[in-house]
């Protein structure tokens, strides 16, 4: 089992729309392949199984744009992105997609196959959900690299035994590993920094190696040999908890958690909790301020929400109001390509953000309990990303806007100075609102009704805060309500989850957007090349 981090796997990546499991996740992935080249890239074929669901959404929601920049060496929120198509070109890289059948086990599966100056390589690498990856396979060689290490690949002919043994003895990697390929041994050494180039210079000039590549890591928090936290579930928190007298509360079992998963200081751990927030902040204001892009289906609404609010023409409800106003203005930021935060993914950007800073602001509280009520959280992300999925390929809706409800319900009952009894109580009750919530996109992309969902995960966030504030009963653990996500995800059809083959995805209004834009599209490209158009 992975031992998930809050910076890695569920407050992050920092990033550009639309989608994190599609652009954010993509985009490493190139990142690591244009690694494997050596930086030198002529040409890529991407390989989309029709068994999965990237064959009907990379286009539309950022797959193509995220693995283009990461194949020109991009950071996740690059203001390049938005011209990838334009850009690659100039780079000179030719990338083909093509819809193969060969077995995808994942229904986000990336193989690709790399040409340049350097030779030719294979990689095949799956997005796990909210920005995670992990690549499973190079030139025929079963790997597993999550981007979270210095990876330095050794190509060997033959036998690679005595190599890979004088490695683990003479240097302090945090581990080798070997696995045999297409006619060649692969050494992989995992470490926390860049190689020592004198011992690069010594590897490649083993006559035993063909190649030398060194992969470097694209999260933010690395692992390491020996890795430990002092909980993996709700149930041995709660244990840790009592048996250090039982006044932790849980935004400070986040920053130990995180301290002691990432080798750092817990101070550091609030340093960068509040560097996110900022982020968050500076995003919900771009959005009030009206944002534009034109390869949309909503436009910008949350400035006239404001209006309407402001002038007492809404229906009474101060704080739900400055929640919706908040995740819509959050929502539009991830629609036109800016800069959001994936919280825990960017489909469900808006409700944990939303509704946490909504709360914050209407309570007047200052950074520290910000600070505070986004490492609960996070914390309560932690379990989820342990032992279920942030992914809505695999678990709908529930995986992403289910999850944002759960840890933001927290995060208010924190900022409202509840206890941890009622913290916990109100991320259970959140999370079993929205079991079997589905993600069937219209148009296949992520603006609605993800929007709607992102509002309603805020208000069910809200109202399960509430419930727990006055000592609702929540029944069910939140481990035994992460466990039943797990179970509901996996009885879902593939059709309602993220694949744009079910529910409102094919209604005749759904497939009527999908037609405007597609004309929309069409017509700026004749604009763009004088009336020419080229496809695949």
């Amino acid at each position: 089992m992975s031992v998930p981090s809050i910076f890695n796997d569920v407050l992050g990546p920092v990033m550009r729309g639309p989608s994190s499991s599609h652009s954010a996740a993509s985009l490493r992935i190139g990142r690591m392949a244009r690694d494997l080249m050596g930086g030198e890239l002529d040409e890529v074929v991407v390989d989309y199984d029709p068994g999965g669901s990237l064959v009907t959404t990379h286009d539309c929601q950022g797959s193509d744009l995220g693995l283009f920049g990461g194949l020109m060496g991009w950071d996740t929120d690059d203001e390049r992105l938005p011209r990838f198509r334009e850009e690659i070109v100039e780079a000179g890289i030719d990338v083909q997609i093509r819809y193969i059948e060969y077995g995808a086990t994942h229904p986000n599966t990336y193989r690709l196959t790399l040409r340049g100056a350097g030779g030719e390589h294979r990689m095949t690498a799956i997005s796990t959900g909210g920005g995670m990856i992990e690549v499973e396979e190079i030139d025929g060689a079963k790997v597993q690299m999550a981007g979270d290490y210095f990876e330095t690949l050794v190509f060997v002919r033959g036998d690679a035994v005595g190599l890979a043994e004088w490695l683990r003895g003479e240097f302090d990697f945090e581990d080798v590993v070997t696995a045999a390929g297409d006619g060649f041994t692969l050494i992989e050494l995992k470490g926390r920094a860049m190689p020592d180039a004198g011992l690069l210079d010594e590897l490649r000039g083993n006559t035993s190696v063909t190649l030398v590549r060194v992969l470097e890591p694209v999260l933010p928090v690395l692992a390491r040999r020996g890795l430990s936290v002092p909980f993996m579930t709700a149930a041995e928190m709660e244990a840790y908890r009592e048996s250090g007298g039982g006044t932790m509360s849980l935004g400070e079992l986040g920053a130990r958690y995180e301290g002691e998963r990432g080798g750092i200081g817990e101070g550091e751990v609030r340093e960068r909790m509040a560097e996110l927030i900022g982020v968050m902040e500076r995003s919900i204001g771009v959005g009030l301020g009206g944002t534009e892009y034109a390869d949309r289906i909503l436009p910008s609404q949350s400035p006239a929400f404001e209006k309407k609010m402001e002038a007492g023409e809404l229906v009474p409800g101060d704080v739900l109001n400055r929640v919706i106003l908040y995740v819509t203005a959050m929502m539009e930021v991830k629609s036109s390509l800016g800069v959001i935060v994936a919280a825990p993914t960017a489909g469900s950007c808006g409700a944990l953000p939303g509704a946490v800073l909504g709360v914050a602001d209407a309570l007047g509280k200052g950074v520290e309990d910000r600070v505070e009520a986004m490492l609960a959280a996070g914390m309560v992300g932690v379990f989820i990303a342990a032992h279920s999925t942030f992914a809505a390929e695999e678990a709908g809706c529930m995986a992403e806007c289910g999850s944002g409800a759960s840890m933001a319900a927290a995060a208010i009952v924190s900022l409202a100075g509840g206890g941890f009894e009622q913290q916990m109580g109100a991320a259970s009750m959140a999370l079993q609102n929205s079991l079997g919530m589905t993600c069937d996109t219209l148009a296949n992309r992520v603006e609605a009704p993800c929007l709607g969902r992102n509002v309603t995960a805020a208000s069910n966030a809200l109202s399960s805060a509430n419930m727990a504030l006055a000592d609702y009963q929540h029944l069910v653990p939140l481990d035994e309500v992460i466990e039943a996500m797990r179970q509901v995800g996996e009885l879902m059809p593939r059709e309602i989850c993220c694949t744009g083959l079910g529910g409102l995805a094919v209604t005749p209004a759904s497939k009527a957007i999908e037609k405007r834009l597609a004309e929309a599209a069409k017509a700026s490209t004749c604009a763009e090349t004088g009336g020419q158009v080229s496809g695949n």
